[in-house]
């Protein structure tokens, strides 16, 4: 049994969900890996990140996000609206904001509630099967990182872990 572990970067914008298609790159780990049978785990170790699998809708909304990337997040600003001002969700406390501050982040920084929520709802993984050396995604399926913070562009991390022979 073999286990493979590599990480990549990819930069969110800020001021908006930042979605990147990183099957590509997946793939190329999977291949390197030389794993013919097994499954290939796809995670974020980011809090206001998540990880899915979608198809991709070609055409784009003038934010420059795909229709399906803009429908869900239109979805979600109906469900969890964008944290525009303090006080509109119950985080960050004031334990969280002295925390925070003591780590760097300033208090509009603190101001991603929704990032979070949105997280947790989407998921930071996805596991894909890996069958005859390659990803198990169907005709359709990419995967994608999704950084939901908007209150700065950041720097992300996204975990390839390979377990399979």
């Amino acid at each position: 049994m073999k286990t493979i572990r590599e990480t990549f970067k990819v930069s969110s914008t800020g001021m908006r969900p930042t979605f990147h298609m990183v099957t590509d790159k997946v793939k190329d780990i999977v291949t390197h890996s030389e794993v013919k049978s097994g499954i290939c785990l796809v995670f974020s170790r980011h809090t206001t990140c998540a990880v899915m699998i979608d198809e991709d809708s070609f055409d784009k909304a003038y934010t420059g996000l795909t229709y399906l990337q803009q429908d869900l997040t239109d979805v979600f600003e109906n469900i969890i609206p964008t944290c525009r001002k303090e006080g509109q969700y119950m985080h960050p406390g004031p334990e969280a904001t002295v925390f925070a501050a003591a780590h760097d982040e300033d208090k509009p920084g603190t101001l991603n509630t929704d990032a979070h929520l949105r997280s947790s709802i989407m998921g930071r993984s996805e596991t894909i099967p890996i069958v005859d050396g390659k990803l198990d995604l169907g005709e359709f399926g990419h995967i994608y990182f999704v950084d939901f913070d908007h209150t700065r562009a950041r720097e992300r991390q996204v975990t390839v872990h390979i377990i399979g022979e």
